[in-house]
């Protein structure tokens, strides 16, 4: 018999780095097992029930919005600029239309943000196609995210291309088009709990109390957690303490309103 672990998806973003350290640092993690993975890994394992729970793309979830179950009060979000979904372009967005876009595939939902921008908001199509670096791959534009998007945008390796570059911020477009925050990932739990045996219930009742712990903990030392995060070799704790400033944990009423407004567009865009 397996050991009985509670298996939870972890995504290696500085983004989430807060949960995690607060996550490990004040609680009994022995009951357990973290799986590690970009964001489509992830998604992919909690779809096929490599894993339990995670913290997964909201697209993942509003693809299959039966298959899983919310924790409510959690995700990661942005009102306005999010700090690192960025669209780098040599020219306007608004002069885009019939280009290539490169673009990451380790987050679907910020390719599928883009297309929204592009297309919604800016009446422009692009063939988005999918790079392992966009930034190299010649194209007139491309897409970044995550701490890729950090490094690229603090690297003094990039100054001067970025200096010939222009970049919009994905969450702040959304902010200014809807006035609604933009849901980025879910904490969401895997069918495959549903209805599971007493002892996994009740080690998800027990990860479900230790999230809303260490959210409030995180939140209230972001500048002691910062000590400690991967990013300090390419920005300074005051940096990182700026970027997390800028996201957004919870998960209410107009978050949800947010979500839905994308679900409406990519259905509109026949995305799924």
């Amino acid at each position: 018999m397996r050991d009985r672990k509670l298996r939870i998806g972890r995504i290696p973003y500085a983004n989430l780095f807060p949960i995690f350290y607060a996550l490990e640092k004040e609680c009994d993690c022995s009951s357990y097992e973290f799986v590690e993975g970009v964001p489509s890994k992830v998604n992919r394992m909690l779809r096929d029930g490599g894993i339990d729970v995670s913290p997964s793309s909201s697209i993942e979830y509003l693809r299959n919005p039966l298959y899983y179950r919310i924790i409510d009060s959690h995700s990661v979000s942005s009102r306005g600029p999010v700090g690192s979904i960025f669209l780098f372009s040599s020219k306007p967005i608004e002069e885009l239309d019939g280009t290539v876009v490169y673009a990451t595939s380790q987050s679907e939902t910020s390719v599928g943000l883009l297309e929204v921008v592009l297309k919604k908001f800016y009446g422009v199509h692009c063939t988005v196609q999918s790079s392992k670096r966009p930034e190299s791959s010649g194209g007139e534009a491309f897409l970044l995210i995550g701490d890729d998007a950090l490094k690229y945008s603090n690297s003094l390796l990039n100054e001067v291309t970025r200096h010939s570059l222009l970049s919009y911020d994905l969450g702040e477009i959304w902010y200014r088009r809807t006035g609604l925050p933009f849901v980025f990932a879910l904490w969401i739990i895997g069918a495959g709990c549903h209805g599971e045996e007493g002892w996994r219930q009740k080690l998800l009742n027990n990860f479900v109390k230790d999230l809303d712990n260490v959210k409030v903990v995180a939140l209230k030392n972001l500048s002691g957690i910062a000590k400690h995060a991967p990013l300090r070799t390419f920005m300074s704790e005051e940096e990182i303490i700026s970027y997390w400033s800028k996201l957004d944990y919870e998960l209410t009423a107009e978050h949800r309103k947010g979500l839905e407004l994308f679900n409406q567009y990519l259905k509109e865009l026949s995305y799924f």
